[in-house]
């Protein structure tokens, strides 16, 4: 059967396919749908939506809110950048200055009032095991419960990112244990927020730690709506390094962002390009570290200099304005009337000019990525169907090592090495040696 058949096929049938396709979607709903959806920002098939089904890519910057507790602009200041996403840092009160449930509502507020979707973190766990200082995930999760009644009713709006960094470069073998009975913690006292858990070694995972023992975590909460978090410093100096750690979690259909990163570091190098390169190609959030306010060496990755938003910094700048960076991928979220605000599909085009199924696989039960939703056919995201070209733009897919393949093949890659440049980024040309 053609494709231009089996469109005729399908829209033929359509009304038949519609109403079996209603039997059958409760029995081959993802255990992640079934449980997070309607209920604010959610998991479904490795990928972050909003409650009404449209995709949340994060696109943000960190702010040190527990040491400038002052610098109460900045959050409008992050905003006005385009990021749709802030990363709030809080503390329990086991290192630094609690912050109250008073001050967490606060904040919230700020949040929505800039039209930003809030992450919230304890980093008082930053090092467990190696910094002698730091606080244990038990008791991060411990300040979460008594926070409760800053978070419900804020599902659509906050994610729960329960500990920053929670193991340094001993003892980090614990983390899966204390990953889920923190998630336990959380949900058993009622928390239905979306969560976030940051990667041991410092948040760089060189162990594997977290990617070997991801899925586990994820079966773990009972509502399934855990985002994993990585932080990429000098252990990421490779586009490769970058490329292979991001494609396992969306291969595995595991939701990942990388939550903190910067364009050096006392570490190593970091390779900022790769990393805003990869997660743009594969729909893959990220968030900067930080506004404003390091110390310790590491002023570089201030964004701003000194809080003043119009002094943006060479690192700042980059975030910003340069290739992938937030002014040219940032979409706001669609509770603040940003993003797709039409009805129906709104998980995007496939390349064949086809809409992403916004239910993902649940839409096809047969399993070919062909699914029915809204009266009208459409893709599961990385499925055999997901492929082809609607014209305009890198739309030819994307390359196992994470870039766009070029559209125009091999005449955008005059050199023949198999990388090509088309719309301002790199390519990868087709069955060429870069194609891996």
């Amino acid at each position: 059967m053609t494709k231009s058949q089996r469109r005729t096929w399908l829209t033929a049938v359509g009304s038949a396919i519609a109403g079996i396709a209603g039997l059958l979607l409760p029995v081959f709903a993802t255990a992640g749908a079934a449980q997070a959806a309607g209920s604010g920002i959610h998991v479904s098939d490795g990928r972050v939506y909003e409650a009404n089904g449209s995709e949340f890519v994060m696109r943000g910057v960190n702010h040190a809110h527990t040491w400038y507790p002052s610098e109460t602009g900045a959050i409008a200041d992050i905003a006005a950048t385009g990021a749709n996403t802030v990363r709030v840092v809080l503390s329990s009160g086991d290192r630094w200055t609690e912050t109250t449930s008073a001050q967490v509502s606060s904040i919230i507020s700020d949040c929505k009032a800039n039209k930003v979707i809030c992450v919230l973190e304890v980093h008082d766990t930053t090092g467990y095991g190696e910094d002698g200082a730091a606080a244990t995930l038990d008791q991060a999760a411990d300040y979460w419960v008594g926070v409760k009644s800053a978070l419900q009713g804020q599902e659509d709006y906050v994610v729960v990112n329960i500990g920053n960094e929670p193991y340094g470069n001993s003892g980090y073998t614990a983390w899966t244990d204390a990953t889920k009975n923190a998630i336990g913690k959380l949900r058993n006292a009622g928390i239905e927020n979306a969560l976030m858990v940051d990667a041991p070694n410092w948040g760089q995972d060189w162990s594997n730690t977290m990617r070997t023992n991801a899925a586990s975590v994820f079966a773990s909460d009972p509502r399934r709506n855990t985002i994993f978090s990585i932080h990429m410093y000098g252990v990421y100096d490779t586009a490769t390094e970058v490329q292979n750690y991001l494609n396992h979690f969306v291969t595995n259909k595991l939701p990942i962002v990388v939550g903190e990163f910067g364009d050096n570091h006392s570490d190593g190098n970091p390779d900022e390009n790769a990393i805003m390169a990869t997660t743009q190609s594969l729909r893959v959030g990220y968030l900067g570290w930080s506004w404003s306010g390091n110390g310790s060496g590491v002023e570089y990755l201030d964004m701003v200099t000194g809080f003043d938003a119009g002094s943006l910094t060479t690192w700042g700048n980059r975030f910003v304005n340069g290739a992938n960076g937030i002014a040219a991928t940032s979409t706001r979220a669609t509770i603040y009337g940003g993003g797709d605000t039409g009805g129906g599909d709104t998980g995007g085009t496939a390349p064949n000019g086809y809409p992403y199924c916004v239910n993902g696989s649940a839409s096809d039960p047969d399993g070919d990525g062909w699914g029915w939703e809204n009266s009208r056919s459409c893709v599961v995201r990385g499925s055999a169907a997901d492929t082809g070209s609607s014209g305009g733009g890198d739309t030819g897919g994307t390359a196992p090592n994470g870039y766009p393949y070029c559209v125009n093949g091999s005449a955008s890659d005059p050199d023949g090495d198999g990388w090509g440049w088309e719309n301002s980024r790199s390519c990868v040309v087709r069955g060429s040696a870069a194609d891996r």
